[in-house]
């Protein structure tokens, strides 16, 4: 078997496998907001999109089911668009390319999409399939969600008429998720001053790369390496030691994303090659130890490139490094750290150096908004006194579980019946759409449920394709419940 549509549920896979073919990245989704839109009308059931772009697509309830409430099955149709810097995808143009690995589906050397694809997938299924036995269903496929939630922030209250809401982006079929973390972005600007290299030397461009990387909410806990801090903390040494001076810093391009590359050009003084040269092996030594088994190919490597004939001031390069060393990264406290259950986080995830400025962008996370607004104060705190700015942005809310949902316990037994095992039932660090949904929604009894990745969010991502299988049979038994 070498093609995704000859897997089972084929409806599900079929679907999944067109949503590949269309580019999806955040910010880029109208062509697969398009496609879904004419699915919808070509099968002549009442479709429209909303102010923000959010698809809404209502289907009937099969004879004998009027009388169900209506349920809402939800995906964001947004992925994120990862590859390593190696690797030639343009994601607004190529095709994302699945393939099947053993138990799994996989793409070539990028992100699957699985994260929501398979989701959306299988709700286009849902919608196509006239042998399911539902009750009126509502389809919502949002946008923007991987980059904050835009497509869920814009929903307009009263927009939903259902009752019920299945959220379909967790990725674990061992558990049912009633609730989540907050999240918040914090944008921190240091601006700088330029000089023109004092001294001779020869320029060097310094790259992490081989890293995990990963989800931010869902793998922060993992002790995977940063690459912007692992770099920046090599770029400290090398000014130290043997007066460095710095051009540029760059890392990451996704805020939800643990960064897995990053690079830095610098200037060493010429006198001082063959020393750095030998320096940078044992860093590399030292830096693959210190992770090491977690992270098994990284990769540091210096370059001789282009000279650089401009140059930070010394004293900003040291401020700018040192507040991003200085800024809180990964697990901040747990829920309870004996299954590590994390309550708050940081990811510094993206770092940027603009024409007299250096950006760096962090996500937050907390299920506990005090500890949030906590993160938020002291990662300002720092800014300031390494004399920058920063902006807190786009906050949204968490997820509160309700354990006494009465569509909870009315998932068990088909969950059971056919999982034949009982289910976790968790809240969860990532960043789910339910909570932005039920603010404008209140009324709505939610869930959320998935088939089991692994990776998300990196170019190892990918999807087993048992738990599609036996996530599309609990999906199906759901919905037939009376």
């Amino acid at each position: 078997m070498t093609n995704i549509t000859d897997l089972e549920p084929k409806l599900l896979w079929k679907h999944f496998n067109n949503i590949c073919s269309i580019p999806h990245p955040s910010e880029h989704e109208k062509e697969l907001t398009d496609y879904i839109y004419t699915f919808g009308k070509q099968l002549s059931l009442d479709t429209k999109i909303d102010a923000v772009g959010n698809i809404i697509i209502k289907k009937p309830a099969t004879v004998g089911f009027e009388n169900n409430k209506t349920i809402i099955l939800q995906a964001h149709i947004d992925m994120v668009p990862q590859k390593n810097s190696d690797v030639q995808h343009d994601f607004l143009r190529d095709a994302i390319k699945p393939i099947i690995d053993g138990e799994w589906v996989k793409a070539q050397n990028t992100t699957l999409g699985a994260d929501n694809g398979i989701g959306a997938a299988s709700i286009l299924a849902i919608l196509e399939d006239r042998t399911i036995s539902h009750g009126p269903i509502e389809a919502l496929f949002t946008i923007g969600e991987e980059i904050g939630m835009i497509g869920a922030f814009g929903l307009q209250p009263n927009t939903l008429e259902g009752s019920i809401l299945i959220n379909t982006d967790t990725e674990d079929d061992e558990e049912i998720i009633i609730g989540c973390a907050g999240g918040e972005d914090a944008n921190c600007i240091f601006k700088f001053k330029t000089q023109n290299i004092q001294t001779k030397g020869i320029t060097y461009t310094i790259k992490i790369s081989g890293l995990l990387g990963g989800h931010s909410g869902v793998n922060i806990h993992m002790n995977r390496a940063n690459a912007n801090i692992v770099l920046c903390r090599i770029v400290k040494q090398l000014m130290i030691r043997f007066g460095a001076q710095i051009a540029s810093v760059e890392g990451g391009n996704m805020r939800n994303a643990i960064p897995r590359e990053a690079h830095a050009t610098i200037v060493i003084p010429e006198i001082n090659q063959h020393e750095f040269l030998q320096f940078m092996k044992i860093v590399t030594l030292n830096i693959q130890e210190e992770f090491y088994p977690i992270e098994k190919d990284i990769a540091i490597l210096a370059t001789e490139c282009k000279d650089s004939t401009v140059c930070l001031l010394p004293k900003d390069a040291e401020r700018i490094i040192n507040a991003i060393l200085t800024i809180p990264n990964g697990v901040i406290t747990y829920e309870d750290s004996a299954d590590l259950t994390v309550r708050t986080s940081n990811n510094l995830s993206i770092i940027k150096t603009l024409e007299s400025s250096i950006e760096v962008n962090c996500l937050l996370r907390s299920s506990d908004d005090t500890e949030k607004q906590n993160l938020g104060k002291a990662i300002k705190d720092i800014c300031i006194l390494f004399k920058g700015e920063v902006e807190l942005t786009g906050s949204y809310p968490g997820w509160k579980p309700n354990y006494e949902s009465a569509f909870l316990k009315k998932i068990i037994n088909p969950y059971e019946a056919v999982y034949n095992r009982k289910a976790k039932i968790k809240v969860v660090h990532a960043g789910l759409e339910c909570g932005i949904i039920g603010n404008s929604h209140p009324h709505l009894d939610m869930i959320s449920i998935g088939p089991t990745i692994q990776y998300p969010h990196s170019p190892d991502e990918k999807v087993n394709i048992a738990s599609v299988g036996r996530y599309w049979q609990l999906l199906k038994r759901t919905l037939a419940l009376k």
